[in-house]
């Protein structure tokens, strides 16, 4: 297939406002960990508290992305996507406006924006739906390169926060929503055709199989350690190093970048190896790359190693998302849905659980060796499964299993 054939199938429009949509959603929704050091400052939090409040945005957008996913079947994903704008668009004007007086404003206002990071339930389909089963692969990868918007945040908002203050950067953040949701408005459509409306009951159905908890693990690990590292880099640098908020917002911009882009590569390596194979190696390396970060108090050795975890994770991401409709084929929705909210129960684990081991033991340590652990907890998983899942479904589906 060539890109060509995006402009003579489907509708480009559509593609092009859900990219925009989920680039600029993902961009608000980790918008607290970009500005986390220079709120944590404002408000005097301590290193548990601000853990929690980078946390809190994620783990709302796992669970509000089920329900975004059931309400796109019901009245459209287009009025679900404007619908859930315009409620991100009056948190961040409350945030302008009124500010943020305390801790408790900032978990409010966090789980507000996960609104924003449910957008991975309306963007994806209402761009996939346009196009054939042979086009999904490029059009939800287009799609879903909106999650450079947490790169974007990290670089920007802490260098307008250090000019015009953080509670100003709410502000500034309603110009791209106004825009994003003017375009969205006028150019993009739901596509045609009868959609098949899921049920809270096949949710429960497809909760009943043991490889839905397997790949909901697996995405636990691996979407929520690339998501959950994206939210705290920027306190972790500014403590641990002391750099600037801003100098802190580059080098966690760098790391996520890297992790963004090695999503689509590690589908492609996991299309000619295999996915389980892949999977297994990618999990090795990131958990060995965590335990010695967990030693090194080095900043340029640290920096290299996140920047090789965020790249290792978000290889395994593409590579989940390569064995998931071999197996759920016929269910991808649903399973996207569970997957993406286990992925956000990962992440809002992972930043929370930093915070709170820096405030206990005074070093974020013991946190990225629980979750070293549990990348090899991951591996044993795979170990465990290979076998059935190349002799069952992995023998009918014509891919690399």
């Amino acid at each position: 297939m060539k890109l060509s054939d995006l402009k003579s199938s489907g509708h480009w429009p559509t593609l092009l406002t859900a990219f925009l949509y989920f680039d600029f959603s993902f961009m608000v929704w980790t918008l607290l960990g970009a500005l986390g050091p220079q709120i944590a400052e404002t408000l005097h939090l301590t290193a548990g508290q601000k853990g929690m409040m980078v946390a809190v945005p994620i783990l709302g957008g796992a669970i509000l992305r089920l329900a975004l996913g059931l309400l796109v079947d019901r009245i459209g994903a287009k009025t679900t996507g404007i619908m859930a704008q315009l409620v991100v668009m009056a948190a961040l004007a409350c945030g302008w406006v009124f500010g943020l007086k305390d801790f408790n404003a900032t978990l409010i206002f966090g789980f507000v924006l996960g609104v924003a990071g449910a957008s991975f339930a309306v963007a994806l389909p209402q761009a996939g739906r346009w196009y054939p089963p042979n086009m999904q692969g490029v059009v939800l990868g287009l799609a879903g390169a909106g999650n450079v918007g947490v790169v974007l945040d990290s670089l920007i908002a802490p260098r307008l926060a250090a000019v015009y203050g953080w509670q100003a950067v709410f502000g500034f953040a309603l110009i791209p929503a106004i825009l994003t949701f003017a375009v969205y408005a006028i150019f993009s459509k739901d596509a045609p055709g009868v959609i098949v409306k899921k049920k809270l009951s096949d949710y429960v159905r497809l909760l009943k199989e043991k490889d839905a908890h397997w790949f909901c693990f697996y995405y636990t690990v691996s979407f929520g350690g690339f998501v959950g590292l994206a939210s705290y880099y920027n306190l972790y640098f500014r403590s641990e190093f002391g750099l600037s908020a801003v100098h802190a917002g580059d080098f966690a911009a760098a790391c996520t970048f890297v992790g963004a882009l090695a999503r689509p590569i590690g589908g492609a390596i996991s299309d000619r190896i295999g996915g389980i194979r892949s999977m297994i190696v990618l999990y090795c390396v990131a958990g060995g790359l965590l335990l010695i970060a967990s030693g090194v108090h080095s900043f340029w050795p640290n920096l290299i190693l996140f920047l090789g975890v965020s790249t290792t994770l978000g290889m395994c991401n593409g590579s989940i998302f390569q064995l998931l409709p071999q197996r759920f084929g016929k269910d991808m929705g649903v399973m996207t849905g569970l997957v993406g909210c286990g992925g956000g129960i990962g992440g809002f684990y992972l930043a929370s659980s930093l915070g709170l081991t820096k405030q206990a033991f005074g070093s974020s340590s013991l946190g990225f060796i629980a979750f070293a652990v549990l990348c090899f907890v991951a591996v044993t998983g795979l170990a465990l499964v290979k076998t059935r899942w190349r002799t069952t479904w992995g023998a009918m589906t014509g891919g690399r299993v």
